[in-house]
């Protein structure tokens, strides 16, 4: 048996700290011009704004779970992995709306049937999440 002391791990060093920012208001910026943009996710860019903030801005993230509108869902999300009801609602209606408008506009058949299927694959996985404890 040896009796040299344990070692003492460091200190954890946050790599690359500087791209968790740079991701968490790139992913901020462009949610929010997914609110006014149709086809553009809001929900999915303002979680990955979270995300990334709780690697690399304490204060973003600690504003995105204060803020009134986001910090439900975002709350929701990190503590079981749930999206309500509304929020798959308005996804589901908005792809909707999207599928229909490139169905009318545009002219290429793979480019709308891909873009179509990836927003049905998106559809799948969201209302398989489960709903809020809340909402139940």
């Amino acid at each position: 048996m040896s009796s040299d002391p344990l070692p003492v791990p460091a200190p954890r060093i946050v790599r690359f700290r500087w791209a968790w920012w740079l991701l968490a208001y790139a992913s901020l910026g462009i949610g929010i011009v997914g609110i006014f943009v149709p086809g553009l996710p809001t929900t999915v860019f303002i979680l990955v704004s979270a995300w990334a903030a709780s690697h690399g801005s304490e204060r973003l993230h600690r504003w995105l779970l204060a803020h009134r509108q986001f910090g439900p869902m975002i709350a929701d999300w990190q503590a079981h992995g749930a999206v309500s009801r509304k929020a798959k609602w308005m996804a589901t209606a908005t792809m909707l709306l999207c599928a229909a408008v490139m169905l009318w506009c545009v002219p290429l058949a793979w480019l709308k049937w891909l873009s179509i299927a990836s927003m049905a694959t998106v559809a799948i996985w969201l209302w398989s999440r489960p709903l809020p404890p809340a909402a139940g």
